[in-house]
């Protein structure tokens, strides 16, 4: 048994893809199915269904799952403590946070939070929704910062996680400012987010819960929401963008709105932590926000 599979599999459970896991888990495909194929041995059953369409997790799988990724983040969190109480590691705050955050709301916020009491040391991982998660789940970090949606909430196992919100936001429907208004109706030439994305799951869990939601015709997709900005800039299309990340465009009239206010997206930003005891360092910083 190794913890390497542990962590595969909990990629595996969220991605339903192998070649998709094996990118998260940065090996090859065929090295990522055998350490799979070793995890299912050595537990004696399926864990997972395949298809060419992917994978799902059997009902063995999905018995195994949250125990599986609660293993992982205590091993995790057992290496780290004891490395700080033998002096091997520095009283360091690990955080994970989205793309647009890390640029936009995390420099400012986490020197607010220190008039709090000093921080000696903070680590920040910054990547897609999906790979943040993943690092939560495994307990790589132990605070993942991320926009946060109703609707669209982060794929946890409900009462493993606590949160707190330390922000807000809102996506806002933007183009460049040379370009013709939208309106709603319309074939919208829309640049969309990828399902690694949060913010993609936001927007569209947004316009399920329309009963007439704008026709768009997506002709550009990504992760980040930087990339976006630049294309939008470009008058390439629209796209729903943080007003944290596009407020500076906006004020200076290079961006203007494609839709009215009524497809705005207010969203929170919240703070996600296990809800296991953290180091003492971290737990104290919890108490401060």
């Amino acid at each position: 048994m190794e913890l390497v599979w542990l962590e595969d599999f909990s990629a595996l459970a969220e991605s339903g893809n192998f070649s998709r896991a094996a990118e998260l888990r940065h090996v090859t495909q065929p090295a990522f199915s055998r350490r799979i194929r070793s995890l299912e041995n050595w537990v004696g059953v399926d864990l997972f269904v395949r298809t060419t369409h992917g994978a799902t997790l059997t009902d063995a799988g999905k018995h195994m799952l949250v125990s599986a990724q609660e293993m992982t983040r205590r091993l995790h969190q057992m290496r780290q403590d004891t490395r700080e109480v033998a002096g091997k590691q520095e009283r360091t705050l690990h955080f994970a946070a989205t793309h647009s955050l890390s640029f936009t709301f995390f420099p400012a916020w986490v020197r607010a939070a220190e008039r709090g009491g000093p921080i000696e040391a903070v680590r920040l991982l910054s990547d897609s929704m999906t790979v943040c998660e993943q690092m939560l789940l495994q307990g790589q970090v132990q605070f993942l910062l991320c926009h946060h949606f109703p609707d669209a909430p982060p794929r946890f196992a409900v009462g493993q996680f606590q949160s707190k919100v330390v922000g807000s936001d809102v996506l806002l429907p933007l183009q460049a400012a040379k370009a013709d208004s939208a309106q709603t109706g319309s074939s919208l030439p829309h640049l969309a987010y990828t399902s690694e994305s949060g913010l993609g799951r936001i927007v569209a869990a947004r316009l399920l819960g329309e009963t007439r939601p704008p026709q768009l015709n997506t002709i550009f997709s990504s992760h980040l929401a930087a990339v976006l900005l630049s294309m939008a800039l470009e008058g390439k299309g629209f796209a729903w963008l943080p007003r944290t990340l596009a407020d500076a465009e906006v004020s200076a009239g290079k961006l203007q709105r494609a839709l009215d206010e009524h497809w705005d997206i207010p969203v929170q930003i919240r703070l996600f932590r296990p809800i296991a005891r953290l180091s003492d360092f971290a737990e104290e910083f919890w108490a401060k926000l």
